[in-house]
C-alpha cells in the first residue's frame, strides 16, 4: 500500500510535481457524465507523471480514477470491477461516503480517496502517485472513521466462538501500527530500526499472504481483527 496511509495534512507525496520521472503514469478516468471525466483528465493532461489514456475502461497496469456524487450499489459494482482487473489500482473521488460504505470501498481496493471539493490538480496527481505505489491517500477524517468503524466491528465481534484470526507476526503488527499513524517507508525503517527493503518485503508478504490489496486494506484488516 505508498509508503503509508497518507492525509493532506502530511504535506505532499514524494514524487509529486518531480520535473522528470523513470515511467508516466497511465491513467483512465472514468466519470458518470462527460462534463466531471473531461474536467478531471483537463486536469491531470500536462503533468509529467501522468498519461491519461481514452479507453473507455481500465486496462492492466492502469490507474482509474473513478468519479462518483454517492455510492450507490452501481458505484460499487463498478469498482469491483476495477479491483478485478489485474494490474489495477483505484483513486475513487467522490462527495459523501456513508459509515457503512467506507470498509466495502477499502475491501474493494481502493487506497486513495479524494473528496469532489478538495479534487484539485495537485490532489488528484498526489493521490494518483499514491495508488499506483500501493500505497494509501486517505482524507484526515475518512482515517478516523475507519478506524473507528473498524474497532466497532471487533468489539461486536470479540469473545464470539471461531472468530478468525489474521495470525499476524510481531514484526507485522509493529509495521502495520506505524502504517496506520502515516509514517512513510523510510520513517518506519528509522523507527523500528530496519532497512527500507525489511520494511517493503514485510508489507509485501503479509498483504500476499493475507490476500489484501494494498496498505489500507491490511491496517483495515489489522484493526478489525485487534491487532492494533
Amino acid at each position: 500500500m505508498l509508503s503509508s496511509v497518507r492525509t493532506p495534512e502530511t504535506g505532499a507525496t514524494p514524487g509529486v510535481g518531480a520535473t522528470t520521472t523513470r515511467r508516466r503514469i497511465p491513467v483512465a478516468v472514468l466519470a458518470p457524465d462527460p462534463i466531471s471525466r473531461e474536467g478531471a483528465a483537463s486536469q491531470l493532461r500536462g503533468r509529467p507523471e501522468i498519461e491519461v489514456r481514452e479507453e473507455p475502461s481500465p486496462a492492466p497496469g492502469t490507474v482509474a480514477l473513478l468519479i462518483e456524487d454517492t455510492l450507490d450499489e452501481s458505484a460499487l459494482a463498478r469498482l469491483r470491477r476495477i479491483a478485478r482487473t489485474e494490474g489495477t489500482r483505484a483513486v475513487l473521488v467522490v462527495g459523501t461516503i456513508r459509515e457503512t460504505e467506507l470498509l466495502d470501498v477499502i475491501e474493494c481496493g481502493v487506497g486513495a480517496i479524494v473528496w469532489r471539493r478538495e479534487a484539485t490538480a495537485h490532489r488528484l496527481v498526489q493521490a494518483v502517485v499514491a495508488a499506483a505505489r500501493g500505497d494509501g491517500d486517505l482524507p484526515a477524517d475518512l482515517l478516523g472513521r475507519l478506524i473507528s468503524q473498524v474497532g466497532t466491528l471487533h468489539r461486536g465481534a470479540a469473545g464470539r466462538p471461531g472468530a478468525p484470526s489474521l495470525g499476524l507476526a510481531p514484526r507485522e503488527v509493529d509495521v502495520l501500527r506505524l502504517v496506520a499513524e502515516g509514517l512513510d517507508t523510510g520513517e518506519i525503517a528509522s523507527k523500528l530500526s530496519y532497512s527500507e527493503r525489511t520494511v517493503k518485503n514485510v508489507m509485501h508478504g503479509l498483504t500476499t499472504r493475507l490476500h489484501l490489496r494494498n496498505r489500507a486494506h491490511a491496517v483495515a484488516y489489522a484493526l478489525r481483527e485487534g491487532y492494533i
